[in-house]
């Protein structure tokens, strides 16, 4: 099982320096590949979609740091460790999942709730992020168990 995570935005922006020194364990942590030693699998994998990786983008304009989340993307892309969810994957779990019982249930605005089939889709289903709302909807949501953290401590990422 891929090693991956979902960083929302509000989290990634946070790489950039100053970091605290969980955040540049965490950052450490998606640095970290020595393609020779091991099952690639084993390594931090960073789960996005197209629209997460524009929010990223947008946010980080000007960040010139090693540690910019546009430089962890690039890295981790080069290394074939950057998972990106296609927006048809997206569409397809939202027409399977959200129904009007669930739209109307969700606590999150518009645009996180694009975010939600990101997390559910991926293999481990662990997420930072600060929202509270968009939280409780990848949490709570149906069928799935999910863990989301506003802390890079206070989630497993790395085992």
């Amino acid at each position: 099982m891929k090693k991956d995570l979902f960083i929302d935005n509000n989290v990634a922006s946070k790489f950039s320096n100053p970091q605290d020194k969980e955040y540049i364990k965490l950052t450490s942590w998606l640095m970290m590949y020595d393609n020779k030693k091991g099952n690639k699998d084993d390594y931090a994998h960073l789960v996005v979609s197209q629209k997460l990786l524009v929010e990223y983008y947008r946010s980080a304009q000007g960040a010139k740091s090693d540690t910019a989340i546009p430089m962890i993307i690039a890295k981790l892309q080069q290394q074939g460790r950057l998972v990106i969810k296609t927006n048809q994957e997206i569409k397809d779990f939202k027409s399977f999942h959200f129904t009007k019982a669930v739209e109307k249930s969700l606590r999150s605005n518009k645009e996180d709730r694009e975010h939600i089939p990101v997390v559910l889709l991926s293999e481990r289903k662990y997420a930072i992020c600060y929202d509270e709302n968009f939280t409780f909807d990848v949490v709570n949501f149906s069928g799935f168990k999910a863990k989301v953290e506003k802390r890079p401590e206070d989630i497993n990422y790395a085992g």
